[in-house]
C-alpha cells in the first residue's frame, strides 16, 4: 500500500512540472510572437542625419586695456589722459579710424596700505585708474595682427593689455537655414538605405527634430547639450542635426 501511495506521488511530480513547463513554453512563445509582430507592424522610421561645413570668421571683436596708478587721484587721471592719447595715436597709425574706436568709461580703484603682517588698513596709498578700448572690424586679419604687435605700447609707457580677440560669422542665420535642408538630406539617404536592406521603402516624412547648432574650432570634438558656439578661432566648424521620422512601406 505504502509503495503505491509512492509511485502515485511521483506520478502528481511528474505531470505538475509537464504541466508548469508546458505553460511556461506557451507564455514564452506568446511573448516572442508578440515582440515579432511589433517589429513587422511597424510603419515608420527615424534616423538621425547630419550636415558639416567649415567657415572662416568675418567679424573681430578685439579689446585692450591700459592702466595708471598714482599715490594722488588727479595724477592717475592725468596719466591715463595721456596714455589714451597715445593708444589712439597708435592705432589709428594702423590704419584704425578713431570712429571705430569704443572707449569705455574710466574705473578708478583705491589701493590701501598693508601692513608688515598683511592687513589692509583704511590708509589709501595711491589709486588705479583702468580704461577699455574695443574695435570691431570685418579686417579680421588685420585687428588679429594688430591685436598681437599692441604690446608695443609698453615701450611708449603705457601699462597696455591686449585681450585675446573673439571671432564671430555674422552670416550664420542664413547657413543654418541651408545645414538643415543638407542634414535632412542626409537623414533620408540613410533612412533609404537601412529600408532598402530591409526590403522596404521609405515613403513620406512624418516629422523632423531639429538638433542643436554645435560651431567649433576645426578638428575639436566640442559637444555640449544646448549646443556649443566657439568665439576663439578665426576658422571654424558648424555642425547641423537632425532627425526625421519617415513613413516605411512594406
Amino acid at each position: 500500500m505504502e509503495k503505491i501511495e509512492g509511485n502515485l506521488t511521483k506520478l502528481l511530480a511528474v505531470v505538475l512540472i509537464a504541466v508548469i513547463l508546458g505553460g511556461s513554453f506557451i507564455i514564452a512563445t506568446s511573448i516572442a510572437t508578440k515582440g515579432f509582430i511589433d517589429v513587422k507592424g511597424s510603419n515608420s522610421i527615424t534616423v538621425t542625419g547630419s550636415a558639416k561645413q567649415q567657415i572662416k570668421s568675418d567679424l573681430i571683436v578685439w579689446r585692450g586695456s591700459f592702466t595708471a596708478q598714482t599715490p594722488t587721484m588727479s595724477e592717475a587721471y592725468t596719466k591715463l589722459k595721456v596714455d589714451l592719447n597715445k593708444v589712439k595715436s597708435y592705432l589709428a597709425g594702423k590704419g584704425i579710424k578713431e570712429s571705430s574706436m569704443v572707449i569705455s568709461s574710466i574705473n578708478t580703484t583705491p589701493i590701501t596700505e598693508i601692513t608688515g603682517n598683511g592687513v589692509y588698513t583704511n590708509n589709501v596709498v595711491a589709486y588705479r585708474m583702468d580704461q577699455y578700448i574695443e574695435i570691431s572690424s570685418s579686417d579680421v586679419d588685420g585687428i588679429t595682427k594688430i591685436s598681437r604687435e599692441a604690446t608695443e605700447l609698453i615701450n611708449q609707457g603705457v601699462e597696455f593689455q591686449s585681450q585675446p580677440p573673439q571671432y564671430f560669422y555674422t552670416k550664420i542665420a542664413d547657413l543654418k537655414i541651408k545645414m538643415l535642408a543638407e542634414a535632412t538630406k542626409d537623414s533620408k539617404a540613410r533612412a533609404e538605405q537601412i529600408a532598402l536592406n530591409t526590403g522596404s521603402q521609405i515613403g513620406d516624412l512624418q516629422s523632423a527634430k531639429m538638433g542643436v547648432f554645435q560651431i567649433t574650432a576645426l578638428y575639436s570634438n566640442d559637444v555640449v547639450d544646448g549646443g556649443y558656439n566657439d568665439t576663439s578661432s578665426i576658422d571654424k566648424e558648424i555642425t547641423a542635426v537632425i532627425s526625421c521620422n519617415f513613413h516605411l512601406k512594406k
